[in-house]
């Protein structure tokens, strides 16, 4: 009987050891999805996924080693730099910070000459997320093939030079699809 609950003791200390070792070395390991946010708001960190914001339990630790304190809003980054996230800052799951203010930013670096209040410029996205990035990725690459065409035409050296003009009033059709496209929106 004794025997039977030492063993049992035993296992039981096994389990909970890896438990305690994450609290002890700087949070409980979690791999979170992607696209998971931990957002200081109103004194705490919470785990923020879309639209859904839950209250985290204990400090974590994320899979790049950087370890958040679910209370203060401390981070550790892996390099050992600690930040404090002030409200609406989030860490993302691949332990980059994302600063809500220009405040905020500053106090992370130990900058106190920015204001509190200071406000990000408004934010614009240009190039690759443009509306009619895709339908200008196509007509550019619809000229590459036109033009990759005309040279191989006019590159065999022929006498008198083939007549190429319908590639280039294709080619032209392509220039003006391209002018009407608003650049940069």
């Amino acid at each position: 009987m004794r025997l039977l609950l030492r063993t049992l003791m035993a296992a039981v200390l096994t389990a909970a050891a890896p438990l305690a070792a994450a609290a002890q070395n700087g949070g409980y390991p979690v791999r979170p999805n992607p696209n998971t946010q931990f957002v200081y708001l109103n004194g705490e960190v919470m785990q923020r996924l879309g639209d859904k914001t839950t209250r985290l339990a204990q400090n974590i630790k994320l899979p790049d080693g950087t370890k958040i304190n679910h209370k203060s809003g401390m981070v550790e980054m892996v390099g050992g730099k600690i930040i404090t996230l002030r409200q609406n800052d989030y860490v993302k799951a691949d332990g980059g910070v994302v600063y809500a203010t220009p405040g905020s930013a500053a106090y992370s670096r130990g900058d106190n000459t920015v204001a509190a209040d200071a406000k990000f410029e408004p934010y614009v996205q240009v190039g690759a997320a443009s509306g009619n990035a895709s339908e200008q990725l196509r007509l550019l690459q619809k000229k590459v093939d036109l033009l990759t065409r005309k040279i191989e035409i006019l590159g065999k050296g022929q006498t008198p030079p083939p007549a190429v003009a319908a590639l280039d009033t294709e080619l032209r059709e392509t220039d003006e699809a391209l002018a009407k496209i608003p650049a940069g929106k």
